[in-house]
């Protein structure tokens, strides 16, 4: 059992600098408020989804650990969001900071049980650039919902979605 966090952005911040460094600093955050990274993927340089004009992702997953339920990990999440300046505007829309409560120790909740939260997230199984990272961390991973293995989501990902690791 695992909880697994993604990370993405695609603006440049204007105290933070670039996607990678917001993010970067974002998770040295994160301690603060009770979430503690334990192991990071690589970073990926990615294509908008669903396609667009918009500038490429940087995406990451990060395994973590907090003595905090589910809800509450979420709402930490939002925090530092907040903390970084993130304007909700409409989905899919250009960010300095995405972070996204993917899978929480495998638990299943339907938005239908909890207007606040749906586990796991409920796209992550359509998503290169969630499922790539995710399967450095954890390649034996099963979408808790779906019962599925991570190589067989992957293997079933649209090809117009584009991704590739950073060079460090």
């Amino acid at each position: 059992m695992a909880i697994y966090i993604g990370l993405g952005a695609n603006l440049d911040h204007p105290r933070h600098g670039s996607p990678r460094r917001t993010l970067s600093r974002a998770l040295s955050c994160l301690a603060d408020i009770g979430v503690v990274p334990m192991r990071v993927s690589r970073w990926y340089r990615t294509s908008p989804v669903p396609p667009s004009g918009q500038s490429w992702y940087i995406n990451a997953v990060a395994e973590i650990s907090t003595g905090l339920g589910a809800e509450a990990t979420l709402a930490a999440l939002h925090r530092i969001e907040d903390m970084f300046g993130r304007v909700r505007t409409e989905r899919d829309a250009p960010r300095w900071i995405d972070l996204d409560l993917l899978d929480y120790n495998s638990v299943v909740i339907s938005n239908k049980n909890s207007a606040r939260i749906s586990l796991p997230h409920p796209r992550m199984h359509e998503r290169a650039f969630v499922l790539l990272p995710l399967a450095e961390l954890a390649p034996q991973w099963r979408h808790p919902g779906l019962g599925e293995a991570i190589t067989a989501l992957i293997g079933r990902l649209p090809t117009e979605q584009q991704i590739a690791p950073l060079s460090d």
